[in-house]
């Protein structure tokens, strides 16, 4: 198939993220609730300035196929260019350093056709042999380009047609890969980047083709670019083709949230990431922007460990689904711009499925069910059935915050059922090893991603398989979805998914992650890509 281009201006959708901020197309209207639209439209953009964004979480490497976080992706989206763009509008991928491209019959081979002129910032050009090493190169990386050589699973190899078409091809069908080009996980380097090693890539950063180029990086502190003056081959749907307009793009990093909040107060910042819900109203009320979008993938989810003898059962499964009042969460705990999850997946990622109505809390039929089951209510309100307590462990990831303190009030309404729930928080160092353990009933946790393959890194036993299962039915499932070169047969086997994971209990929805940035009047332009990645090629302050 052939790709179509699409129009530039105002195409974007204008959705925030985890830790990244957002904004409005100049002279695209007004502000829309929830998703296109802009926000602080203001005229004609203007040239000059620098943009100082502050984010929440450390900042490691500077190289995107191997940065892991989404605030390492956001700061070197602009350093690289990718072959497609993902538009979050159409949900298509459209034209960026590919000019066109075709897919070959079972999603197997991928041809691509580049963009003439384009230039890395060190002057040699791409052309198909530097396509090629960069692909050769991310399968060399392994374990350090964990995202990008995902996208690249049964990777046979790649082939140079001409100077100017390149062939990727796969042992199997790889369904996912078309948006793998689209991210800066897969974002193109020069051939110098190459030849370094790849922690020198991390602390030295890339030679890329992108509107941006790497003046100064301080791990954990600061990444600050410049823009390339001759920059003219942007994604098909960004709102202008010629250079940045900032004259600077600043990423300051800020753990916390009540400090990024002040400094966008007093001036210190020109946007913030991961506005609290304590610091959303009065940075509204004082004038200030914020922008929502939930975060394509999973949801906050608490995933049933069903090797454990109380998760064992089927009734105690869907009786914690039942006895949770996900909008109570939201209203009381996240505030507005959040949303309850109404599936596995979030409501912004390609094949989500509404299951809703499955998610709506009925506390007094989770009892009933449990009653049914046998689970009896003792002298402290907590459930027996032959001498066992259900009393469930849930562990979740990180400082103190808002999971925190939704998390407690799903402990408030589970005892209310007689379900005793005990949290324990585990350092993020060790999720990989608390996975593997499964010293858990309970494991809280959201992944961040624009393709629904997801599902199979977290449920699957050859991937992280949180809830432990066996090989079955459903990783049968998410297997056959991962290789489906249909994109409407995919669609329905990622639905059956979804709704086996919510049927069965094996993954619990609580909210969506949901992005909420704040900026300050001045700043126009910024957008992000489908993955709720920000970029600030058509930003500009007035």
């Amino acid at each position: 198939m052939r790709s179509r281009t699409v129009p530039g201006a105002c195409r974007r959708a204008l959705p925030a993220v985890l830790s990244v901020g957002v904004l409005a197309l100049a002279a695209c209207g007004s502000p829309a609730a929830g998703g296109g639209g802009g926000a602080g439209a203001a005229g004609t953009p203007r040239s000059g300035g620098t943009l100082t964004y502050a984010v929440g979480t450390d900042v490691l490497c500077a190289d995107p196929q191997q940065a892991g976080n989404g605030d390492e992706l956001a700061a070197a989206r602009g350093l690289v260019d990718s072959l497609t763009a993902h538009d979050p509008d159409s949900g298509k991928q459209v034209p960026w350093l590919a000019s066109s491209w075709e897919v070959g019959e079972g999603a197997r081979s991928f041809t691509f056709h580049l963009r003439t002129g384009v230039t890395f910032s060190d002057g040699t050009p791409l052309d198909a042999q530097v396509v090629k090493g960069n692909f050769d190169n991310v399968a060399k990386l392994g374990a350090h380009a964990v995202q990008a050589t995902s996208y690249l699973a049964g990777y046979r190899g790649t082939t140079v047609v001409d100077p100017q078409t390149v062939r990727i091809d796969f042992d199997q069908p790889n369904a996912k890969f078309l948006e793998g080009t689209s991210s800066p996980s897969l974002g193109l380097v020069a051939t110098a980047t190459l030849a370094k090693p790849a922690a020198d890539r991390c602390s030295e950063g890339v030679i890329g083709s992108g509107p941006f180029t790497l003046e100064r990086f301080t791990r954990n502190q600061q990444v600050v670019e410049v823009p390339r003056k001759d920059y003219a081959w942007a994604a098909a749907n960004a709102a202008h083709q010629g250079p940045a307009y900032l004259s600077s793009l600043v990423f300051k990093v800020v753990p916390q949230d009540g400090v990024r909040s002040g400094g966008l107060r007093s001036g210190q910042f020109d946007a913030i990431g991961a506005v609290g819900p304590q610091d959303r109203q009065p940075l509204r009320a004082a004038g200030y922007q914020l922008l929502t979008r939930a975060v394509p993938g999973l949801v906050y989810s608490l995933n049933v460990n069903v090797s454990r003898p109380a998760t064992a059962d089927p009734a105690v499964r869907t009786a914690l689904r039942l006895a949770l009042d996900r909008q109570q969460i939201v209203d009381t705990v996240l505030g507005d711009g959040s949303k309850a999850a109404t599936s596995v997946l979030a409501s912004t990622t390609p094949g989500y499925t509404d299951l809703g109505p499955k998610l709506a809390a009925d506390p007094a039929g989770a009892a009933r069910l449990l009653d049914g089951a046998g689970w009896t209510k003792g002298p402290d309100g907590v459930r027996t059935k032959d001498g066992t307590r259900l009393s469930l462990v849930a562990v979740w990831f990180g400082g103190a915050g808002p999971v925190q303190t939704s998390l407690e009030l799903a402990q408030q309404q589970l005892k209310s059922v007689g379900v005793e729930l005990t949290l324990r928080p585990i350092a993020i160092a060790q999720a990989i090893a608390t996975f593997k353990a499964g010293d858990y009933d309970l494991i809280d946790g959201q992944g961040s991603n624009a393709d629904p393959d997801i599902l199979r890194t977290y449920y699957n036993p050859q991937g992280l398989n949180v809830v432990r299962l066996p090989a079955g039915p459903l990783q049968d499932l998410l297997n056959s979805q991962a290789t489906e070169a249909d994109p409407a047969a995919r669609a329905q086997q990622v639905g059956k998914a979804q709704q086996q994971l919510v049927d069965d209990g094996y993954a619990i929805p609580l909210y969506e992650a949901t992005g909420v940035i704040g900026l300050a009047p001045r700043v126009h332009g910024v957008s992000f890509d489908a993955a709720s990645r920000p970029q600030f090629h058509d930003a500009w302050l007035s």
